[in-house]
């Protein structure tokens, strides 16, 4: 978390919650949703306008981080935003290795992954990664690469259906809906 973060939280450690307002898609694109936008429909059906400034989305990918429930959210100041996520907190890209070693993973926050502990393919094709960073799927445009890993055995991917990978993940797909139902 970034130092100027720390020191608002500290100067205003009251600010209330921002909900429904940020959102992370399956290709790692931030998407912000405002009021007319969220009364459109709910993510991903309606996702609002992508975040394409490179700052702010650093910025964000800085202050990334999930509560003691498993909401993803971004600490903006003194305000945290939490996130509604379309498939997993992270979402891996894919870097070949020389050799016969699995791809390299990197989340959409630049952040390495580490090793793949399982991997999954859920009723849509989509492939998730765990690692010791948490669970992401793997982006789109990486699915040769990971094509390749499975077919050399790197990794073997079970079958579960999406419905099932956040609870045994613990992470919350919409912290606003959750706190709603609550």
């Amino acid at each position: 978390m970034d130092e100027i973060v720390k020191a608002a939280l500290k100067k205003w450690p009251n600010v209330p919650h921002c909900w429904g307002w940020l959102a992370l898609d399956a290709r790692g694109d931030w998407y912000m949703r405002d009021e007319r936008v969220q009364r459109a429909g709910p993510f991903p059906q309606v996702k609002g306008s992508r975040i394409l400034h490179d700052k702010l989305r650093e910025f964000i990918h800085r202050n990334y981080a999930a509560d003691e429930h498993g909401a993803w959210f971004f600490q903006n100041g003194p305000q945290r935003v939490y996130v509604e996520l379309e498939a997993a907190p992270f979402v891996w890209r894919l870097e070949a290795r020389e050799g016969d070693e699995a791809p390299a993973l990197a989340s959409h926050t630049g952040q390495p992954g580490g090793g793949a502990d399982a991997a999954w393919l859920d009723e849509h094709g989509r492939l998730f990664l765990a690692t010791p960073l948490g669970l992401g799927i793997v982006h789109t445009l990486d699915m040769g690469l990971a094509a390749d890993a499975v077919e050399r055995g790197q990794w073997a991917p079970r079958e579960i259906a999406f419905a099932e990978l956040p609870a045994r993940y613990r992470y919350i797909l919409s912290p606003d809906r959750a706190r709603q139902e609550a």
